[in-house]
């Protein structure tokens, strides 16, 4: 038995550190419009979760690392993640309207200057990754290893190109094998690529590193089976963004193939998964475990 943790006090202090060290990356700067800086600003700063950059936190303190040691990358991970959701929500894609409760980037600062708001965000995101002092007493070798799997994970092989497959695969009928490899790639590729960047920069080994991945691969379907169904029985003013959309735009998703009783145990099931895997990391594990159970229970 593993002593429980207290999320709430656990995601509070890795918010503080997360959130002081974004607003110290975003901050006036020579060079940079002020609109552009207030259209970054504007959805960095709208109240997001912090789900990857705090995953990264708890997989380096699973393996023995301080959570401090990987701020930086958890800031690049979370630019990437907002520059993502500011592009998704163009009328050009999802056409959405609400994003965390507020209007879109796009209907604050018009369709460029969103465009223009994301691809600085993801240039930002490489900028911190690169720093000569970034990550201090972690060899280059390692900072090459953590740029190229977050690049990867964020573009054609991953985010990006489930963005794609999942966009030509509305109002067309597709079977959960493919349904679940969209969103390997669309959401599961950054959880893990947070998560194995949080064991390598924690000086983790090969069994740590294989445990925390396996987690993550379970965690991060069970977080896109959660958000599938809140976008079916979501309360809009918790969840901050329209609900549902996904049927309205023909998408298929868990309730749709599993239906609302089944997508809920899919995603028990995966919860499950998830917590096995970590057991080779005992007591260290606990605020992932913590974490897992909150992404099936959520409410929002």
């Amino acid at each position: 038995m593993t002593a429980a943790i207290d999320l709430k006090a656990y995601l509070a202090t890795r918010l503080a550190l997360i959130d002081g060290a974004l607003d110290k990356s975003l901050a006036v700067a020579a060079g940079v419009p002020c609109q552009l800086l207030e259209g970054m600003r504007y959805s960095v700063f709208a109240g997001g979760k912090r789900i990857r950059p705090v995953l990264m936190m708890a997989a380096c303190e699973a393996v023995g690392g301080a959570p401090e040691r990987v701020l930086p990358a958890a800031c690049a991970l979370e630019l990437i993640h907002t520059y993502s959701l500011i592009h998704d929500d163009l009328p050009a894609m999802d056409d959405d309207d609400f994003r965390r409760g507020r209007p879109t980037n796009h209907r604050v600062y018009g369709e460029a200057g969103a465009i223009l708001a994301g691809d600085a965000l993801l240039t930002e995101a490489f900028f911190l990754l690169s720093g000569a002092e970034t990550f201090p007493g972690t060899s280059a070798e390692t900072i090459l290893q953590v740029i190229q799997i977050i690049a990867q994970a964020a573009g054609a092989q991953g985010m990006v190109g489930g963005q794609v497959v999942d966009m030509a695969s509305e109002g067309q009928q597709i079977d959960l094998a493919t349904l679940e490899s969209i969103h390997n790639r669309k959401t599961g590729a950054l959880i893990l690529a947070a998560l194995q960047t949080g064991v390598l920069l924690g000086g983790g080994n090969q069994q740590a590193l294989t445990a925390v991945l396996d987690y993550g691969r379970a965690a991060g379907l069970a977080f896109q089976v959660a958000d599938d169904i809140l976008d079916v029985v979501g309360d809009q003013a918790l969840l901050g963004k329209d609900v549902g959309s996904d049927q309205a735009r023909g998408k298929v998703t868990y309730p749709s193939l599993l239906g609302l009783e089944g997508a809920r145990l899919r995603a028990q099931e995966l919860m499950e998964e998830a917590m096995a895997a970590l057991q080779p990391l005992g007591a260290a594990a606990g605020p992932l475990r913590e974490i897992a159970r909150y992404i099936v229970d959520r409410s929002y």
